[in-house]
């Protein structure tokens, strides 16, 4: 039996290969998935960890320790904690607070070890430090103070006391007597080296910051208490691959519960969660998406395999009818039908094992060079059992009712064309299956879980199930049409196909395959441009600088005098509060650079953002009070006032360095005048509101008049403009109070029954309310930066706003800051450069006392984006689309190839009824490209469809992104053009395969020509 089984495979040998090389295909589908996968997770690592900001690389072990002190801790219990953690950069530092160089006791001087500080510092006079006793200060600094190298400086550890209000540095421990050595800036102040202690960040008086660095052994000399220590780590390649991460994550778990366990002087401060987190993200939507596009390639492999080997017994069924006739056991009947198959599947199915891992292997290598992924895993093969079971199965399957019909069947040329009710009840089934697919990916959000998984395939395939249902009747109307106009190539060609139950399946392959390969290709093709315009909205401009925190007013003026020509730098401000619930994110911009900075796209709907800035900044009017001194003194009549409900007094200032606020005390009945000393107003001010208050915050009811006669200076004295800048209450807007004129200043009258729990807010008028913004979603009011309702009218409206997506507001930065009423602090302040930006701009930035702590653009947007699980896994299905091709490619020519017999005796019969040479030519070599020319445009509807219903649920971004307007539909050339060449590729195989069916010879009782 078995020598039997081997002649039958050498006798047909070509249909044993088909087999094993379906086989093959399907156990090779399978395995490429989870090898995909595994490599898919190697390159995510490593493009995250390559990607990530320094912060989320980085990890600060601090403590504040005082070596005066016996039994507390001390730098090395700080240091002992970080020995454990292979792979990382380790940076130790301290720093104390010292006086003997600034003017006076309310700044002190940063004295600061940093471990090889000379190497990351560019010295702009003398030297770098050497030995003991040695120290470099800023450039600004020593300029400021009149220090150069070689002067000597004497140094005292300070401590901060003095009241909350005048807090000052008192000495606290022996004078260390330094020398100068040498002035510096920062190489780089926004490098990994320098963590997150913000060296350079801006002083209270808007100074950039320049501690005084002194070298290890001069830190030890000096005598000091409490002390800040640090070791910043940063992690490197070795402690961030595939192979090492892991380990880091248990390292860095046992060194918490090993700090804790010190007590809670030490404070770990670290980014790396949040990378951990992204990665884990990345491959969690990645082993959603590569399922989704293996599931269509696995159901076409064994939809092949289930034609295949049927037709490969179709073309045995006169052998197996002679073997049913010599009364053959039915054991050994169905070894011998099915025997040959199984063979080849067992075969096919190991090859696939091997080539799977294989063409994975071959896809890293090109598309994630360096990732480093074995080309053999165990893990790989976890569902080839699986896979080939499942194709046995549907070997058998198709052999089934060959093996079951009677003698007369197995003789009969014309076969069933598969329209009972069986074939009716799989069609149904198969329906049925994608719209509870389909909806379950609706009801769950678009989560790729259960049998959402196989959404995109069901639909794929009952789509196509139904384009095969529609064959047969539109060949029989083809080939009648054309007989009677006389086209007898192609009505026999048409009816040739619409008798043969093979052209059914044939149409649901090919329609199925091309499906494939274009849902797989608009998925790419659209998750690109996602990602790219993804990029180019959330960054909002080429390049964005992260500054330090810093007042907005200061914000603006710093980077005006940066760029005073408005050629290249935006400032603005991303951190508004949200004062109502669900209210939009706000933008806050410098809207004079709109036309020049930002990247303005279409998507944003208004295509020109000069007339846009136009609208946001009508003409302001010059209506506010300037004073020119520190000494500050308000003028002011009360009537109404009551001891048990004292009314508090406050102005708000608007300085070069920032907002100042003078609290003058509580009012009291009559004319007075109220003073007070603004340090921060000595080189100029102006005035920015007038705060009343209860005094008595369980204060109810409150009324009360205050005629501001003049805010002045006493030194030097006010101008008489001065005074008369308060009249006109058209000059002045309130909230919780009403103005009007008086004969001599500004009446302010007070009436709230319920208290003023907000206080009363006198502002000049002199920025338009309500106030102009551009929106996706107009509304009557925002919140300002102080986070109290601000009136806005729509100036514009659009589609989209930079960095905030489809709901968000877009507003004036310096208007917004002249509504608001809080200390004027900006978090997390942006500068935006755009594509004019010299290769100096930081520079330029930085010399007016911006301190850059964050840098990234588009293209690292977009390059991180792309390193991500959904990006990567997306070409899985591409690679997954060009297997169907090709799987549908060998079905074809299975198919034509077993025809071959029965068509050459139907052309036989017809040359001897008279039919043509040239004719019977014709039918033979274009009825089946006529198939793949009829079944290429319902393929592509096919695959446009499904995207329709399922692609919306393909994950795009591994990290959460505003609202975007992206695109439904693809655009580009890649669809019409992957569609030509698969187009191109079934019609040369249809064609080459048919033209291996030469046409038969003309018998001897036919006298066509």
């Amino acid at each position: 039996m078995i020598s039997l089984l081997l002649s039958m495979l050498r006798a047909r040998r070509g249909q044993a290969v088909v087999l094993a090389l379906l086989a093959m295909f399907a156990v090779a589908a399978a395995v490429a998935a989870p090898a995909y996968l595994q490599a898919v997770d190697r390159s995510i690592i490593a493009g995250q960890a390559e990607t990530a900001a320094a912060r989320e690389r980085s990890l600060t072990i601090s403590a504040v320790v005082d070596p005066r002190k016996e039994g507390e801790l001390n730098f090395g219990d700080v240091a002992r904690g970080v020995v454990d953690l292979p792979g990382f950069d380790q940076v130790f530092s301290g720093e104390f607070p010292a006086v003997g160089i600034e003017p006076d006791r309310v700044r002190a001087t940063r004295v600061t070890y940093r471990q090889d500080a000379c190497a990351h510092l560019t010295v702009v006079a003398g030297r770098c430090l050497v030995g003991s006793g040695d120290v470099v200060l800023g450039e600004a600094a020593a300029a400021r103070l009149h220090l150069a190298p070689g002067d000597a400086i004497t140094l005292t550890f300070a401590t901060l006391g003095g009241s909350n209000s005048n807090p000052t540095y008192a000495p606290a421990g022996a004078p260390a007597r330094l020398t100068v050595v040498g002035t510096y800036r920062p190489a780089d102040s926004v490098e990994t080296y320098w963590g997150d202690h913000a060296y350079f960040a801006p002083d209270s008086a808007g100074r950039p910051g320049e501690p005084a660095f002194i070298s290890a052994a001069t830190f030890a000399a000096i005598d000091h208490g409490a002390t800040n220590v640090a070791v910043d780590l940063t992690a490197g390649p070795a402690a961030l691959s595939a192979a090492a991460l892991p380990d880091t994550r248990r390292r860095l778990t046992e060194l918490r519960g090993r700090t804790r366990n010190l007590g809670s002087g030490i404070v770990i401060t670290t980014g790396l969660p949040n990378l951990f987190e992204r990665i884990d993200a990345s491959q969690d939507l990645a082993r959603r998406s590569v399922p989704a596009g293996a599931a269509p390639l696995l159901l076409l492999a064994y939809a092949v395999l289930f034609i295949a080997a049927d037709y490969a017994t179709q073309g045995r069924r006169p052998e197996l009818a002679v073997v049913a006739l010599r009364g053959t056991r039915w054991w050994t009947r169905w070894w011998l039908t099915l025997g040959e198959g199984l063979v080849a599947l067992l075969i096919g199915g190991l090859a696939g094992c091997v080539a799977g891992q294989l063409l994975v292997a071959a896809v890293v290598a090109w598309r994630f060079p360096g990732v480093g992924a074995p080309v053999f895993t165990l893990e790989a093969l976890r569902y080839a059992p699986v896979a080939l079971l499942i194709a046995v199965a549907s070997a058998l399957v198709a052999q089934r009712r060959h093996l079951t019909a009677p003698v007369a069947g197995l003789l009969r040329r014309i076969r069933g064309r598969g329209t009972g009710w069986r074939a009716r009840a799989g069609e149904a089934v198969v329906a049925v299956l994608a719209a509870a697919a389909t909806l379950q990916l609706f009801l769950a959000g678009g989560s790729l879980t259960g049998v959402a998984v196989a959404a995109p395939a069901l639909v794929i395939f009952a789509l196509a199930l139904g384009t095969a249902r529609a064959v047969t009747p539109l060949a029989r109307l083809v080939g009648a049409w054309a007989l009677r106009r006389g086209r007898l190539a192609t009505g026999l060609a048409a009816l040739q196909l619409a008798r043969r139950p093979g052209a059914q399946r044939l149409i649901l392959l090919l329609v199925a395959a091309v499906a494939v390969l274009g849902y797989a290709v608009t998925a790419t093709d659209l998750a690109a441009r996602d990602r790219d315009l993804a990029a180019q909205i959330a960054t909002g401009a080429p390049r964005v600088l992260t500054v330090a925190d810093m007042d907005r007013d200061q914000l603006l003026r710093a980077v005006r005098a940066a760029d005073p020509d408005g050629k290249y730098a935006m400032a603005v401000v991303a951190d508004l509060p949200r004062g109502r619930p669900g209210e939009a994110p706000r933008l806050a911009v410098d809207s004079t650079r709109l036309a020049v900075v930002p990247t303005w796209l279409d998507a944003y709907g208004d295509p020109d953002p000069a007339a846009l800035a136009a609208r946001l900044r009508p003409p302001v009017r010059d209506v506010g009070v300037d004073l020119p001194g520190r000494d500050l003194a308000v003028d002011a009549t009360v009537t109404g006032a009551r001891p048990d409900n004292p009314i508090g007094l406050t102005l708000v200032f608007s300085t070069k360095t920032g907002r100042a606020v003078a609290d003058l005390g509580v009012v009291h009945n009559g004319t007075g005048t109220y003073s007070q000393r603004v340090a921060d107003c000595a080189e100029g001010c102006r005035l920015v509101a007038v705060h009343l208050r209860n005094a008595d915050p369980t204060a109810s009811a409150t009324r009360i008049t205050i005629v501001l006669n003049a805010v002045r200076t006493i030194n030097p004295p006010a101008t008489a403009a001065a005074g008369a800048q308060l009249a006109g209450a058209d000059r002045w807007r309130a909230s919780g109070a009403t103005l009007s004129a008086a004969p001599d200043g500004l009446r302010i009258t007070v009436d709230a029954p319920d208290g003023l729990p907000n206080g009363v807010w006198v502002q000049p008028a002199d920025v338009p309310l309500p106030l102009p913004v551009a929106t996706t979603a107009p509304d009557a009011t925002i919140s300002g930066f102080d986070g109290l309702d601000v009136p806005v009218t729509t100036a514009a409206h659009l589609k989209a706003v930079p960095r905030l997506g489809t709901a968000g507001t877009l507003v004036d930065l310096e208007y917004a800051e002249r509504l608001a009423t809080d200390s004027g602090i900006a978090r997390a302040p942006e500068v935006w450069l755009g594509p004019a930006a010299p290769p100096d701009a930081l520079n330029r930035l930085a010399a007016q006392g911006l301190v850059v702590v964050g840098d990234s653009g588009i293209a690292d947007t977009r390059a991180r984006l792309a390193t991500q699980g959904p990006a990567l896994s997306l070409w899985f299905h591409v690679l997954a689309g060009a297997l169907a091709v090709l799987l549908a490619a060998g079905g074809l020519a299975l198919v034509i190839a077993v025809d071959r017999r029965d068509r050459r005796a139907d052309l036989a019969v017809l040359r001897g009824q008279g039919l043509s040479r040239r004719t019977a030519g014709r039918v033979a070599l274009w009825t089946y490209p006529a198939l793949v020319l009829a079944s290429a445009p319902p393929g592509l509807a096919t695959a446009l469809i499904a995207w329709r219903l399922t692609g919306w649920a393909l994950p795009v971004f591994g990290e959460p992104m505003p609202d975007l307007p992206l695109p439904h539909w693809p655009t580009g050339p890649a669809v019409p053009l992957s569609w030509l060449l698969t187009l191109a590729l079934l019609v040369t195989v249809a064609a080459s395969t048919a033209r291996a069916t030469t046409t038969p010879p003309r018998t001897a009782h036919s006298t066509a020509p």
